[in-house]
């Protein structure tokens, strides 16, 4: 019976060993090469090759197809010294990967030759119970956890749909949000924009709405804007986040929006709310239809009943902001379905939803093929909500 000494010896002879010199040169990712760790995860977790994935050698039959799906893809596999990594090549080898490499001397020579690594974020130690629920889910995990700590969230509009897509969003960890709106805290808001308390009356709603973000998830940045957005400030907001949540009850500021994501190619998850009725969709530059696909003009004036006329039951913007912030967590970790090419339109009396598909207009203004944006040129409208008509 051979022992291990010779097992290795055997395995080596038959498969190639490279060096590090030679997988940072050119048996590396950016010449389309696979890097494959087969080290612990604890081992994973003190360093890796960037662009590294990861299979401890004890999972490598049990996994290999699943994670290493072209048969064809070279592949260098690497581990702590070199003795993993040799009996893993031969491994692949015999499940039938044709091109596969053992880096010689494995991480530790990789290390000592002053080579650069990465050190993978970890979600800390106190945040674990905070997250707990999410780092269970595969979908998110801490790989997702994190991201969502370092991504940002703008939110336009700090009133009925910004209340629950803020409260949620911030409880489930998104590390800056930002909150755009400047209109003051007044006694009729408390009904339903669930950010504000009855203490709040008279402040400004950003700061209010800082003060409850706070005390839901002290690990959220938050940034105020307390003023109202037009062409000379709207671009240098918006282009430091990675999702807008629209939630205004006006026209000019959902178009200004709107136009401002398209040019920057920010994803927009939008909203409106009125009386019983709330519709919601996700506006993703380019890759599915924008709101003035949706809407190429706005109600005329004399047609859209102001914010006092229209009214709204309390607890409506409570489900569409939630949407909002489920469509924004799905955007942000790139998982299911949004609500891209659909518009979500929601009936409260009926507890009924209904969904439309949404085309791209060819004629868009804003991105059809000879769209012309120009953010000073759209117009003030008067404070209304939008009345739903869906494309079919």
């Amino acid at each position: 019976m051979s022992d291990f000494k010779e097992l290795l010896n055997q395995a080596k002879k038959q498969i190639k060993e490279v060096s590090v010199q030679e997988v940072r040169d050119k048996l590396n990712p950016d010449n389309g090469f696979t890097l494959l760790d087969v080290r612990e995860g604890d081992e994973w977790e003190q360093g890796h090759l960037g662009k590294a994935i990861s299979l401890p050698r004890g999972f490598l039959e049990l996994k290999a197809d699943k994670t290493l799906t072209d048969k064809n893809q070279p592949i260098v596999v690497y581990c702590a010294g070199g003795v993993r990594s040799a009996l893993a090549a031969k491994t692949l080898q015999d499940l039938g990967y044709p091109n596969v490499y053992s880096m010689r001397g494995g991480f530790t020579e990789w290390k000592n030759n002053g080579l650069p690594f990465v050190i993978p974020e970890k979600v800390g130690k106190d945040q674990m119970a905070r997250y707990s629920r999410h780092l269970r889910i595969p979908e998110v995990g801490e790989k997702g956890q994190l991201k969502l700590l370092r991504s940002r969230v703008l939110l336009v509009g700090a009133g009925g749909l910004g209340s629950p897509a803020g409260v949620y969003l911030a409880a489930s960890g998104v590390g800056t949000i930002g909150l755009v709106d400047y209109d003051v805290v007044d006694e009729s808001n408390l009904q339903r924009q669930i950010l504000h308390w009855t203490s709040s009356v008279g402040i400004p709603k950003v700061d209010s709405a800082r003060r409850t973000l706070f005390e839901v998830n002290p690990d959220v940045k938050v940034r105020t804007y307390p003023l109202h957005l037009d062409a000379s400030n709207i671009l240098e907001i918006i282009q430091d986040y990675d999702v807008i949540v629209s939630g205004s009850d006006n026209f000019t500021t959902a178009y200004m929006v709107n136009d401002a994501a398209v040019l920057l190619k920010k994803p927009v998850v939008y909203g409106s709310i009125f009386r019983f009725d709330g519709q919601a969709s996700t506006f993703i530059p380019y890759e599915g239809p924008c709101f003035r696909c949706l809407y190429a003009t706005a109600t005329p004036p004399e047609l859209a009943p102001s914010c006092d006329e229209a009214g709204v039951l309390g607890v409506l913007p409570g489900v569409i902001g939630l949407i909002q912030a489920t469509e924004a967590i799905k955007v942000l970790l790139n998982i299911g379905t949004t609500l891209s090419g659909r518009l979500l339109v929601y009936d409260a009396l009926e507890m009924s939803f209904r969904q439309f598909k949404l085309r791209r207009d060819p004629a868009c203004a804003a991105c059809g093929p000879n769209a012309h944006i120009d953010l000073k040129s759209i117009p003030e409208f008067v404070c209304a909500v939008q009345t739903a008509s869906a494309q079919g």
